[in-house]
């Protein structure tokens, strides 16, 4: 199934009104599962960071991390990197228009080429290690651009059921991964590898959560995989599940899961 195409059209279609770029990551924030526990995560983490920290938005995406943090501390510096030419054009220009330019910088980059050293405060990756084949050659250069004392926060999906894989055999949901999912133990042995300490790992996306992904997320983009006409009838079909969803992630939110599809990761470099 493509993620990516959908992703390009919401993208485009936001992409040049300020009110409507900020009315998409409104949207995203309440939808997404992944962002309640990312938000909460960064929230966590944001008192422990010097006040005038430098961050790393690792695969920024549509920018709506980005556009979080630099509403988090006025202070802070966030350098947002993308492979997506397309993507960090219309983020640098959302930037531009919002009067950011000063405090967030906006760059093409393939994180297998990362390169700095001893930068940043905080590198946050989010759905994006399950697109890099070379996992731990980023995971070296997440180590080396880091600050002593700083904090890496991953989200990525599990190896029990992430992207809607049910077994060995399965294909991912999402054409564009290159991997299903990690284990708790394998992406701790990675982080380790590179030299991260304090990590912790934990699941997201548990019965609850599962079942919201699919709702909120699964049946749209299959819909939309068949004709972009389904985005007329999209308004209607989140009337109804909508409430739902939400009901469902805050449960995922507040419950300890033994099992999930989703990780959240936090590591440190001492």
């Amino acid at each position: 199934m493509q993620y990516e195409p959908i992703k390009k059209t919401l993208g485009d279609f936001f992409a040049g009104s300020l009110l409507l770029r900020k009315i998409l990551y409104f949207l995203m924030d309440i939808l997404l599962l992944r962002t309640w526990h990312v938000k909460r995560a960064l929230k966590r983490i944001a008192p422990l960071l010097p006040s005038d920290a430098l961050i790393l938005d690792a695969g920024s995406g549509l920018g709506q991390y980005t556009w979080r943090m630099s509403r988090m501390n006025q202070k802070w510096r966030i350098k947002a990197v993308d492979i997506s030419n397309e993507q960090t054009a219309e983020s640098r220009e959302f930037f531009r228009k919002a009067g950011l330019e000063g405090r967030v910088e906006l760059q093409i980059l393939d994180l297998t080429c990362l390169n700095d050293k001893n930068c940043y405060n905080l590198i946050l990756s989010v759905d994006v290690m399950e697109h890099i084949r070379d996992d731990e050659q980023v995971f070296l250069n997440f180590y080396n651009a880091m600050r002593p004392g700083g904090y890496l926060l991953i989200s990525t999906p599990s190896d029990k059921g992430g992207s809607d894989v049910r077994d060995h055999e399965g294909e991912s949901f999402i054409d564009e991964h290159v991997r299903n999912g990690y284990g708790i133990a394998e992406i701790a042995n990675k982080l380790t590898n590179a030299g991260f300490n304090d990590i912790n790992a934990r699941y997201t996306y548990g019965k609850a959560g599962s079942l919201s992904w699919r709702l909120s997320m699964k049946y749209p983009v299959k819909m939309l995989n068949v004709s972009y006409l389904f985005f007329i009838l999209l308004p209607f079909y989140y009337l109804v599940f909508f409430p739902l969803s939400l009901i469902l992630n805050t449960f995922d939110l507040i419950l300890n899961h033994d099992t999930g599809t989703g990780l959240l990761v936090i590591a440190r470099k001492k």
